[in-house]
């Protein structure tokens, strides 16, 4: 049997690995420190929620929470612990962390795991800006603890102590892809599917019939822009458009776009920011979207965690990120995956090993 197919528990294919998970023990330590150093407080969100979240392409576990008279509820693994989170805020917590599993069904792949880390942060009444700062800061100290130069991941190469550089989303597909997306982005009307789809042609994109504005650019972005993306030091991807907020402010001086980045190294995208939206009806109609959009592609949908609306309306002005911490550590190791730096990667039905 090949090392490859072995279990992860196989002596061969453990001490193989051996090296980078003593290496993500000692990052994990260290984060902490940073975080108490400046003042946050560690929380421990639950995973069993009412709601996994309500963006189109995310798929949630779901469960059943059986009550002591044996009447079943539904309820699902969190995908990400900014609901709990934020209701935090909304009682009156300032600074806080979590470093915490969370789970994603149908994700798969070198960059994606069914359950992952997430370090996720929020900071009340601080710009977007400090959180890019955070994730310079948090990216540099995990390459010195896990004594990484360099980042590499399939021949693409970054320094994660350079300054980051700073790139709109239109600027982006304009370099990478030969697009302009504003084109396709009236000011206060829908964003025009034909135009993009148009564009998306020209540049050598195939363009399906029953594609919207956001599948059009999110392959745009996946295929064209990303791999460009954190080359020889990391590129924060800001100013994205309105239909991509998910749970971020609209711009207010162009609400063609949103308030919000991604940072990205070696072509990955390490983590995801937002200054956080707080206008509760907003944010169910932003729902109630993309859960139609959900139910028309994948024939079902997740329900809103009405408590969690209820919470918007109480807390503070914030920014958020959320960081893959899996996905760190693999740059930082120069691990080929994801699973690669996970001490119990999620069992493979298909026998195959991280």
């Amino acid at each position: 049997m090949s090392p490859a197919s072995q279990p992860f528990w196989s002596r061969d294919q453990y001490s193989a690995r051996r090296g980078r998970l003593a290496a993500r023990a000692q990052v994990t330590s260290f984060l902490r420190r940073w975080f108490d150093a400046k003042g946050f407080i560690e929380v421990q969100p639950a995973a069993l929620q009412a709601s996994p979240g309500n963006e189109t392409h995310l798929h949630g576990f779901k469960t059943a929470l059986v009550l002591p008279d044996g009447s079943p509820r539904d309820a699902y693994l969190h995908t990400s612990p900014e609901f709990a989170m934020k209701k935090l805020l909304a009682a009156g917590e300032k600074r806080i962390y979590a470093l915490t599993g969370v789970f994603r069904n149908r994700e798969r792949t070198a960059l994606h795991a069914p359950e992952f880390t997430m370090l996720e942060w929020y900071r009340a009444g601080a710009p977007l800006e400090r959180l890019v700062d955070d994730c310079v800061s948090l990216t540099a100290l995990a390459a010195h603890i896990a004594d990484a130069k360099t980042f590499v991941f399939r021949g693409r190469e970054a320094s994660p102590f350079e300054p980051p550089e700073l790139l709109t989303v239109r600027d982006a597909f304009l370099r990478y892809a030969g697009v302009d997306i504003y084109d396709s982005l009236p000011i206060g009307g829908r964003p025009d599917a034909e135009i993009l789809a148009s564009h998306a042609r020209g540049s050598g994109l195939r363009v399906a019939p029953d594609d919207d504005w956001s599948d059009i650019f999110s392959r745009l972005l996946s295929e064209r822009v990303e791999p460009n993306l954190g080359i020889g030091r990391p590129t924060v991807l800001h100013a994205y458009p309105a239909s991509e907020a998910a749970l971020a402010r609209l711009n207010p001086d162009d609400p063609r776009v949103a308030e919000r980045f991604e940072f990205y190294c070696c072509g990955v995208e390490l983590a995801n920011a937002f200054h956080e939206l707080l206008d509760p009806a907003e944010q169910r109609r932003r729902f109630t979207t993309d859960m139609e959009e959900q139910q028309r592609i994948y024939g079902t949908s997740a329900p809103i965690d009405e408590d969690f609306l209820a919470a918007l309306a109480e807390m503070p002005d914030a920014s958020g990120a959320a960081l893959g911490f899996d996905r760190l550590m693999m740059l930082a190791t120069g691990a080929e995956s994801v699973e690669s730096v996970q001490w119990t990667p999620v069992f493979d039905p298909g026998g195959r090993g991280p």
